[in-house]
């Protein structure tokens, strides 16, 4: 009899278990695609060929742009203000260096952009997040530079890409005019 209750206390347990994961999944699956991540993609976030340092008195530190922020040589998350991201039209993996001036000023410069493709595709909106959308791939976008032009649902635009790394953000060039 003890055994029949240690068994059936070992199912439980197991078919427990089972629904914790099955929801885990679920969680994970919508998180991933409410940030257009693929999980499948290897990104590489390795920041060891960066730098830091300090000049004067500012700290000085080098990073990669990953869509709204700088991660830095210190493994650290910078944010990047949006219109200088959006004017610079940055793109995922651009080289950046940050200057931490002794009264706590950010100065952000972009130092080295990476190898870009240039793609026409169309701009949508889902879930309060501009993206443009291609036959292959949906690529977030700023939302500052669809304001700030005044760009609208559908409009064809240009954008730029890495050319040889997998990213989920987009830099908008321009727009297409309409025939």
């Amino acid at each position: 009899m003890e055994n029949k209750k240690t068994i059936l206390a070992i199912r439980d347990f197991i078919v427990s278990a089972e629904k914790s994961i099955k929801n885990a999944k679920k969680l994970l699956k919508d998180v991933l695609d409410e940030n257009n991540i693929d999980i499948n993609t290897e990104i590489d976030l390795d920041t060891n060929w960066l730098n830091s340092y300090n000049s004067w008195d500012a700290k000085i530190i080098e990073g990669i742009f990953t869509w709204e922020e700088m991660l830095g040589s210190d493994s650290n998350t910078y944010p990047v203000p949006v219109n200088y991201a959006s004017k610079s039209k940055m793109v995922q993996w651009d080289k950046l260096k940050l200057t931490i001036e002794a009264n706590g000023k950010m100065i952000y410069k972009q130092i080295e952009p990476i190898d870009r493709d240039t793609r026409t595709w169309l701009l949508t909106k889902e879930k309060e997040k501009y993206q443009v959308v291609s036959d292959w791939k949906t690529f977030n976008v700023l939302t500052a530079a669809v304001t700030h032009f005044k760009w609208n649902i559908w409009d064809t635009i240009s954008i730029l890409i890495p050319s040889w790394k997998d990213a989920t953000f987009a830099a908008i060039d321009s727009i297409i005019p309409k025939d």
